[in-house]
Parts: C-alpha cells; sequence; structure tokens
C-alpha cells in the first residue's frame, strides 16, 4: 500500500457501489488499483503519462476517471459515503456556501469546441443494486469553447471558479464549476439544489439544510427569497449600500434582515474546507480540459475528504 491509498475500510466501504462488469465486452480492470492511480494523479497532479508503473496502463486510469466522470459513478460514490455518515449522525447539517478561484494550467485550454459525447461503459448494462437511487447518468457539459467548459478570462490568463457547500464539519456536500469570471450569487440555488444524501433504505434523499451561512457576495434578493420559499434559516451579513438604500426608503424600506453573529462564526468551516480540497494539486491547479472532467477531479477529492475525516 502505498501513500494516499486507499486503506482496506476505505475499500470496503466503496467496493459495493461499484459499477461491475457485464461480461459481455471484456472485465474491468481491478477498481482498487486503477482507483489508487486516480487518487495518486489528484493528489500530486502529476501528468496521466507518468502514473507509476504499479497503477497499470497510463491510459486505462486516465479512461476511468473520464468514464466516471462523465457518468456520474464519482458523484454516486461520493453519496453513498454520504449517506453512511447522515444514517449514524455525523453530518452537521449547519452548511456553509462559498466559491474559490482555481488557476487554470496552459493544458486545460484547446478543447475541441463541440460538446463532448457521453463516454460508453463496457458495465453500463449492469449496475449495482440501489444505484438508480442515487445521481442519474447524464451526458457531459461543456463544449463551445473555452466558456462552455468553465474557463474564463483574467488578465493573469484562464481561471476557473469552483462552487461549493460544505457542512459543519468541513466536508464538501456539493460542487460546481464555472468559469473564473462567475458571480458567486448567480450559482447559490445550483450549489443547494445539488446536495442530494440518499437514505440507506427506502425514502427520499436529503436536499434541505438545517440552516446556511453565505458572506456578503450572496446577499441580494433572490437568494434570500430562495432560502425562504424553502424554509431555510440563513445568516447572510447584509451589504452596506444595501443598508443604506433601506433606510433611505424609510417604513418602505423594510425590515432589516437578521443576522445571528454567533452562527456565522462557523462559516469558517467553508475556508477549511476549501483548504482540503487544494490540498488535492490537481484541484489548485486545473490541468483537465473537460469540466466534466475537471469536476470529477474535485469530486474524487472531496471523496477522499469524506473518507478520511
Amino acid at each position: 500500500m502505498g501513500r494516499g491509498d486507499l486503506s482496506d475500510a476505505e475499500w470496503e466501504r466503496l467496493r459495493p457501489f461499484l459499477p461491475v462488469s457485464s461480461r459481455r465486452c471484456g472485465r474491468w480492470r481491478d477498481h482498487r488499483q486503477v482507483i489508487d492511480g486516480i487518487l495518486h494523479r489528484v493528489r500530486t497532479g502529476v501528468q496521466w503519462r507518468d502514473l507509476p508503473e504499479r497503477f497499470g496502463p497510463w491510459k486505462t486510469v486516465y479512461e476511468r476517471h473520464r468514464l466516471w466522470s462523465g457518468d456520474g459513478t464519482w458523484e454516486r460514490l461520493l453519496q453513498q459515503v454520504q449517506a453512511a455518515a447522515d444514517a449514524a449522525g455525523e453530518i452537521d447539517w449547519d452548511i456553509s456556501v462559498d466559491s474559490t478561484i482555481v488557476r487554470a494550467h496552459q493544458h486545460a485550454a484547446g478543447a475541441h469546441t463541440d460538446p463532448p459525447s457521453a463516454p460508453a461503459s463496457k458495465g453500463d448494462e449492469v449496475r449495482t443494486p440501489g444505484r438508480n437511487a442515487v445521481a442519474e447518468p447524464r451526458r457531459p457539459l461543456g463544449g463551445g469553447g473555452a466558456g462552455g467548459e468553465g474557463l474564463g478570462r483574467s488578465r493573469g490568463g484562464f481561471t476557473t471558479k469552483l462552487h461549493l457547500s460544505a457542512d459543519g464539519r468541513c466536508r464538501p456536500l456539493s460542487l460546481v464549476v464555472t468559469p473564473g469570471q462567475r458571480a458567486d450569487c448567480t450559482q447559490f440555488k445550483t450549489v443547494l439544489e445539488k446536495i442530494r444524501v440518499p437514505k440507506p433504505g427506502p425514502g427520499r434523499p436529503r436536499k434541505k439544510p438545517d440552516s446556511a451561512a453565505a458572506d456578503k457576495a450572496y446577499s441580494n434578493g433572490p437568494c434570500r427569497q430562495y432560502l425562504r420559499s424553502r424554509g431555510i434559516r440563513h445568516t447572510i451579513p447584509e451589504k452596506t449600500d444595501s443598508q443604506a438604500a433601506r433606510l433611505r426608503k424609510g417604513s418602505r424600506g423594510g425590515r432589516p434582515p437578521g443576522f445571528d453573529e454567533e452562527r456565522y462564526k462557523k462559516r469558517n468551516t467553508i475556508e477549511r474546507a476549501i483548504n482540503r480540497l487544494k490540498q488535492h494539486r490537481a484541484v489548485a491547479t486545473r490541468y483537465d480540459k473537460r469540466r466534466y472532467v475537471y469536476l470529477g477531479t474535485a469530486t474524487a477529492a472531496a471523496l477522499t475528504i469524506w473518507l478520511r475525516t
């Protein structure tokens, strides 16, 4: 077992939810060996061709990562680990939302402008039991140039923005990738609606946190109205200009939004979750050309955080 590889306990938590071969088009290469190779690349940021030989052919490892990023396997694995933690009462549902800028390496540019086709899998015909209760396979997003692949232009070059929510124990719950110049508040609803923690048995997955905290970037009417419509208690500081405009209107300006200072102190959990994600070098610097592959890289990093926390 090498540094960063799955332990026996971590492997046993993942093994029941991995795709199985239909035996019609050959067998999968050993999942554990390939996952260890993917996690090694996510942790170190090494080029795929430079993967150590103990992980097998580099192209097999890359294709498995690309495939699982495209068909939602990484998200399903993350949701299953979250489901086990929720069943044990280990999730703090006082969540926080924020985003972080990621510098894109020059190798991240140059993807084809046509939308990528959904990868086909050897074992797509056969799913492990219970898989349909979580995220469904989808066509990978992207195409249409740099913007469609989540690359935004800045003075320093291409950048990507990673939007996320995290529970009170600094573990990512949901992830969204956009171009670097995209405003945080535009993805607030998308980030919250991606939270989906299934139940171990029958029942609907949990999608609603107990409370949400965010900084002033999310202090606007649509964000607050969305939270009120879902009945989610929230703590978001009011912007200075918004406060001045409300006071100028007098009684027509309405009451000031509620703000819990003690609850807001817990918002540092999202900053610590971002720091944990960026300990993985392939997340801190984007090397993947396709947006859905980079999202899979960030999701694999989040999965290791959940397994090892």
